[in-house]
């Protein structure tokens, strides 16, 4: 991960930048699968329950995004930060290729990357709006729901038809 420059940052913004990385870490990058490269974070773990864990993972991914508004994010990276966050959770829900693209995309990890980018530029841009990003993290949040309520129905769906058979 980058560090922050102390000329773009007060005390606060690098603690905040500190706790957005530790939570990606935790998320996505906590444990190294021994003889690899490879990282793995709660989020993929979660996302192995059925029905649930990618929705909790997902939820937890918008308070990076939250942060990034509190630190004067433009529009357009707090976009790209719910893409990352929309697409992980959406290709989550696929069995087993959700899981393996989970490890592989880090969403949070790409989204402290885009902070700390931000943090770091000499040209900080301007500061998305509080009712767009009330919006954008809302229609997250809605994605989210949408999600949760699909995966419980095609469970229903399938439990039904199971105790149909016996």
């Amino acid at each position: 991960m980058k560090s922050i420059k102390p000329s773009n940052s007060d005390p606060e913004r690098t603690i905040i930048v500190r706790r957005m990385r530790s939570l990606s870490t935790l998320l996505d990058n906590a444990i190294r699968v021994p003889g690899t490269s490879i990282g793995l974070g709660i989020d993929p773990i979660l996302g192995l329950i059925p029905g649930g864990g990618d929705i909790l993972g997902g939820v937890l991914s918008i308070y990076i995004v939250f942060e990034a508004f509190k630190l004067g994010l433009p529009r357009e990276t707090l976009i790209t930060m719910v893409s990352n966050i929309a697409l992980e959770t959406i290709t989550g829900t696929v069995p087993v290729f959700g899981d393996i693209f989970d490890v592989a995309w880090k969403a949070n990890v790409k989204n402290v990357e885009l902070l700390e980018d931000y943090v770091n530029s000499p040209e900080l841009g301007e500061k998305a709006d509080p009712w767009f990003v009330f919006l954008l993290l809302g229609g997250l949040l809605l994605l989210i729901i949408l999600i949760a309520i699909v995966g419980i129905a095609v469970l229903a769906f399938i439990f039904n038809r199971l105790s149909a058979m016996f």
